[in-house]
């Protein structure tokens, strides 16, 4: 099956996979009727896709026509029985006389014997298992998925090979992905947008490649300026350069988890090369003061990177606005692929220059050698697109489930505290103190609702937050934080399940704490 799959050459094969994947895909029937809540008009969400043989197109399924809907986040088939293609949408299997059967063999995808095992596992334990911890990862968004699977099956070539037309393909494919991530943060130049593995790769590139060029052009440029409150991968990095002598100010932020610019412009010495603060906090969801940071750093003439891993395709971001020199990015957190980043760098005259971490062919204008993972690229462009399309949708189907809980929560619990400032925020994370109770044990209790404690790199300890530390919680309290985080595919049904166990967990917790 898996020879059958791998060979097959027509787009058609591959959207028809494509098609029996999402509809194995949904959650149980059960789940499917609960998504279909309906609370107000924009939670509906629901997006159409309509495909006829006719029309000739190239996208989604050919033959055949099929509504695809994400409503209020539950992504669902609707046919009458898959009638062109021998289909059945109850068994999900190609018939014997169709012209596709070789794709697959007699049990069907070759993912959905695992699916269904998890389904009716599931069932058993009557469990409906709801994903909650959107700042550790984004589901992939099904539209980039089917923009990925060409990429990942017949259209192979290397982006870099340039005397044939397999890698022509890729090519082209790679700089339209280019294009649609620069569009999404306002960009210039297609060259601006270096690919990586991932935001943390880029913020080392960022801050290593910054740093090492200009010291050697400049003995006396050492000094960076960065908060207390950064992600782990920018505070590991300003670390080592402290190890190879270079000087780091970190910042301490308000108690709302702003950092202040008169701080800033305080720290700003002569030896000063760049400021790097995060864009969208990852464990507070806090926004900081970009535009007056880059702003005031243009002013002084030193460089402004930005970690905006949690806010590109979700908050809106315009470089050339916002003075932004340098800015990571990651697939994974915008409903893309895992393993794909992006490093902005603005050109501007003089160009910016940085010494590159990674050396070989010479790849990304030299600055991150190393063959381009094509179908990650193309899946992280497309998922830029969708959010530059979608990104005022999904702001306020999260800004109203932050205040459908912060709502049932103040009315039934008392000693709770909402951390991290409740105005300048992306809506779609929530922090919050459980006072009495310790947070590992709610999220034990609420074993069925993927939610965490802080940022997920940092969650196999049992360290309390720094984050929540430096932002003047005490230990003890910050022992009682969870974070909740909500996405584009969350529907009202999982929010009002979330804050009835959340009650319930919570007077449980307390009616046997020592505390």
């Amino acid at each position: 099956a898996l020879d059958n799959f791998v060979n097959c050459r027509t787009y058609e094969h591959i959207s028809n996979i494509n098609k029996l994947f999402l509809n194995n895909f949904s959650s149980t029937k059960e789940h499917s009727e609960h998504g279909q809540v309906k609370h107000e008009n924009f939670l509906n969400s629901t997006l159409k896709y309509e495909e006829n043989s006719q029309n000739g197109s190239t996208n989604n399924l050919k033959n055949g026509k099929y509504n695809m809907y994400v409503s209020e986040g539950n992504v669902n088939i609707n046919e009458e029985k898959y009638k062109d293609n021998n289909i059945s949408s109850n068994n999900t299997q190609y018939n014997n006389n169709s012209s596709n059967s070789g794709i697959l063999n007699d049990e069907g995808p070759l993912w959905k014997e695992h699916i269904d095992d998890v389904v009716n596992e599931n069932k058993k334990k009557k469990m409906n298992r709801f994903y909650l911890d959107s700042q550790a990862t984004t589901m992939i968004d099904p539209r980039v998925l089917d923009k990925m699977l060409p990429y990942m099956t017949y259209i192979y070539g290397n982006a870099h090979s340039r005397n044939h037309f397999f890698g022509w393909e890729s090519e082209k494919a790679v700089e339209d992905a280019r294009t649609n991530l620069l569009n999404l943060i306002n960009g210039k130049n297609n060259k601006e947008i270096i690919f990586t593995s991932g935001a943390t790769e880029s913020n080392n590139l960022a801050l290593i490649g910054i740093c090492t060029y200009y010291n050697k052009l400049n003995k006396q440029k050492n000094h960076i300026i960065t908060s207390q409150i950064e992600h782990k991968c920018i505070l590991q990095t300003c670390r080592f350069l402290q190890t190879k002598g270079f000087e780091v100010t970190y910042l301490k932020p308000d108690t709302n988890g702003l950092v202040k610019l008169d701080d800033i412009k305080n720290s700003i010495k002569d030896n000063t090369i760049m400021a790097s603060f995060i864009f969208v906090n990852n464990e507070i969801g806090v926004i900081q003061d970009i535009e007056n940071i880059g702003n005031l750093c243009k002013e002084k003439n030193i460089l402004f990177h930005t970690d905006a891993s949690q806010a590109a395709g979700k908050v809106p971001i315009d470089v050339q606005k916002m003075n932004i020199d340098l800015m990571s990015m990651s697939g994974h957190k915008l409903y893309g692929p895992k393993g794909i980043g992006a490093l902005y760098i603005k050109r501007k005259k003089p160009n910016i220059r940085l010494n590159a971490l990674i050396h070989g062919g010479g790849q990304e204008r030299g600055l991150r050698s190393g063959t381009l993972p094509t179908h990650l690229i193309v899946g992280f462009g497309e998922a830029a697109k969708v959010c530059s399309l979608e990104m005022n949708r999904d702001e306020k189907k999260v800004r109203y489930f932050f205040n459908y809980v912060k709502d049932y929560l103040t009315k039934h619990l008392d000693y709770i505290v909402f951390n991290g400032c409740q105005i300048n925020r992306y809506y779609g994370n929530m922090n919050i103190s459980f006072l009495f109770v310790e947070g590992e044990s709610l999220l034990m209790s609420l074993n069925e609702i993927a939610l965490s404690s802080g940022s997920a790199c940092t969650s196999s300890t049992l360290e309390p937050s720094y984050v929540l530390r430096s932002i003047g919680i005490s230990e003890d309290i910050a022992h009682t934080s969870i974070r909740i985080g909500f996405n584009r595919f969350t529907t009202f049904f999982e929010v009002q399940q979330l804050c009835i166990n959340l009650v319930k967990s919570v007077e449980r917790l307390r009616s046997i704490s020592p505390l």
